[in-house]
């Protein structure tokens, strides 16, 4: 009999082999996938579509978690400590809404718990939280290459030169969370 408490969160900080990256190194995480999520184009969008900004898509990541390890509340105060959530429709040289800062919330009770953690961590940022919360509608998972796409992929110059830091600030920041 298995003691697990399996939820599942979605939500995108800019490019998702970033999210991705970090949420495989925390313990109680059952799974991340890469996707799309909140836009309005019909069908299921590729990721030449998305990067277009046409479709209305953020590349998000999809999180399966054991909420008896690790809360919703944690997954989300990780998550926007380990992205920029200030920046409108951008992370770094990624630009476009592609790539904004979204919680996707699948319950009311996931929608409530999004907004006290934002109103408790907006007084540590310098700039006011732009990070958008909106009802999860649908979600796309991604091609087959961008699924673990730093494990595979470690050695590319973006991985380097911007996962790494990103895995570096999540070691430092929360240390006791990491598997």
């Amino acid at each position: 009999m298995s003691n697990k408490n399996i939820q599942t969160a979605t939500f995108g900080g800019g490019c998702f082999w970033c999210t991705e990256a970090i949420f495989l190194e925390l313990k109680g995480i059952e799974k991340v996938v890469s996707g799309y999520s909140g836009g309005n184009a019909p069908g299921k969008p590729t990721y030449r579509e998305v990067c277009s900004g046409l479709t209305g898509h953020a590349e998000v990541i999809q999180v399966t978690f054991d909420a008896n390890v690790i809360s919703y509340e944690d997954v989300l105060v990780i998550f926007m400590t380990t992205h920029d959530p200030t920046q409108l429709n951008r992370q770094g040289a990624d630009v476009g809404t592609q790539y904004r800062s979204v919680i996707f919330y699948h319950d009311d009770k996931q929608k409530e718990i999004a907004e006290v953690v934002l109103e408790q961590l907006a007084p540590y940022f310098d700039q006011k939280i732009v990070t958008e919360i909106s009802p999860l509608e649908i979600f796309y998972e991604a091609e087959d290459y961008h699924q673990d796409y730093y494990r595979n992929n470690s050695e590319q110059g973006y991985c380097s030169f911007v996962i790494t830091p990103k895995l570096q600030k999540l070691r430092k920041l929360h240390a006791d969370k990491l598997k």
